[in-house]
């Protein structure tokens, strides 16, 4: 099997105005509420990290300085810690600056991710690459941007994370019509559509927030009109790249490559939801070594006398 450019770069659109949560993120981007004691965008640099994809773009809007702040050096944070002794909560704040190498750009017009993505087409370049969503927070036990940067590296054009919901829910989620492989964990895309009718939806295979993109999406980006929502949709995209690789009569007109998905079975935390993100919360409260016990205990209590 040909083995396909090593990805090295990530991308994280983070420009959304995070309405659902107001008036929280009224001044407070919602990329920095806190799950327990770190904010949620750190877990997605984390991840894309952890991949080994440690150039990491964010793509971002108005009223964002706080992310770039984060992952920026704080002296006079860091010297006040120091004059403490308290070395603990020091390396905890010199951990954000030090993840990776960050580079930032303005999305501007709120036209949809697949505008965001477009807009990280100067600083990708002719690579493939990596976009992680930060509403989606995958458990750390369960690499699965790892595994879609193996298959994408093995199989070449792109890579989508799949999972399977309740037909009753697809239509709040892009939808993949797939063909099996050789791989149980791996499937190929014939086609997608985004937050279909249950009845009109080709699976109850979901789209969460992980891609592994080959550079011709931003080709395809450029001529995609605004579709549901009028925005410019990136599932839009993907199903013009997954038709013209399947359609295409010879190996030269099939630009782009073929779409994969990845079956994701592992642990999965929704933050762009308000009950799911309190949610997330406690479940990794919970497993924290530091907090868990005695958290644990507290739950207990608490769930018993309200029942």
């Amino acid at each position: 099997m040909t083995q396909h450019p090593r990805i090295s770069k990530a991308v994280i659109p983070a420009a959304g105005l995070g309405t659902r949560f107001l008036p929280a993120t009224k001044a407070t981007p919602k990329e920095m509420l806190p799950v327990v004691d770190k904010p949620a965008i750190q877990y997605v640099v984390e991840e894309a990290v952890a991949a080994g994809l440690d150039d990491v773009l964010m793509v971002t809007g108005r009223n964002k300085r706080p992310l770039e702040d984060h992952f920026d050096r704080n002296y006079e944070l860091e010297s006040a810690l120091q004059k403490k002794g308290d070395a603990g909560r020091l390396a905890k704040v010199q951990e954000s600056s030090d993840l990776a190498t960050m580079h930032y750009v303005r999305q501007g017009d709120p036209k949809g991710l697949g505008h965001a993505v477009l807009c990280a087409a100067p600083h990708v370049g002719d690579e493939p690459f990596a976009v992680l969503l930060g509403d989606d927070l995958i458990d750390p036990r369960d690499p699965l941007l790892q595994r879609m940067v193996e298959v994408q590296e093995q199989r070449g054009g792109s890579v989508i994370a799949l999972m399977e919901v309740d037909p009753k829910q697809i239509h709040l989620y892009g939808c993949a019509a797939v063909e099996t492989t050789e791989d149980s964990d791996v499937v190929q895309v014939s086609g997608l559509v985004e937050k279909p009718d249950p009845a009109d939806a080709p699976s109850n295979y979901a789209i969460i927030g992980r891609y592994v993109l080959d550079p011709h999406i931003f080709d395809i980006l450029r001529r995609t009109e605004p579709g549901r929502g009028g925005e410019i949709q990136l599932t839009d995209a993907l199903q013009q790249l997954a038709e013209t690789y399947t359609s295409a009569a010879t190996a030269a007109e099939k630009t782009g490559g073929p779409v994969h998905g990845v079956v994701f079975k592992g642990r999965r935390y929704d933050t762009g939801d308000r009950g799911d993100y309190l949610r997330a919360i406690v479940r990794l409260a919970c497993e924290r070594e530091d907090l868990g016990p005695d958290f644990r205990t507290w739950l207990r209590s608490y769930v018993a006398e309200e029942m």
